[in-house]
């Protein structure tokens, strides 16, 4: 049987991994009180999912550099020893970004054939 797919151009501008994608929608959740050990814990706490803080911040400044997100340092603190919080927020090019990606994700799903997955409870 010969499988077709059509292919709609998904600039590479748009284009994320699933870490990325996370990791956004987390600091989405977050919204204000979005910074490395929140979006680290918040990511466990609802995937179930280990994330070291290397990795998440090497993905951070990742996106960050990309123009998905940007940063800003908070007050202060004398519990944090005098270091501030970095507070992360999706830019619009995250935001759109995100939204192809759903977008695109939706159009796969919407295209698989009723009882294809039959495992799966239709909505």
């Amino acid at each position: 049987m010969h499988y077709t797919y059509k292919k709609k151009e998904m600039s590479k501008r748009y284009q994320i991994g699933e870490f990325e994608e996370i990791v956004m929608l987390t600091i989405g959740i977050l919204n204000e009180e979005a910074y490395g050990v929140a979006i680290k814990n918040e990511i466990e706490e609802r995937l179930g999912r280990k994330v070291s803080m290397g990795a998440l911040h090497t993905g951070l400044y990742r996106m960050e550099d990309k123009g998905f997100l940007i940063s800003h340092l908070g007050e202060s603190t004398k519990k944090r020893g005098g270091k501030p919080k970095r507070f992360f927020k999706v830019t619009a090019k995250g935001q759109q970004t995100l939204k192809t990606v759903m977008d695109h994700r939706k159009a796969l799903w919407d295209s698989i054939p009723a009882g294809v997955f039959q495992n799966i409870p239709s909505t």
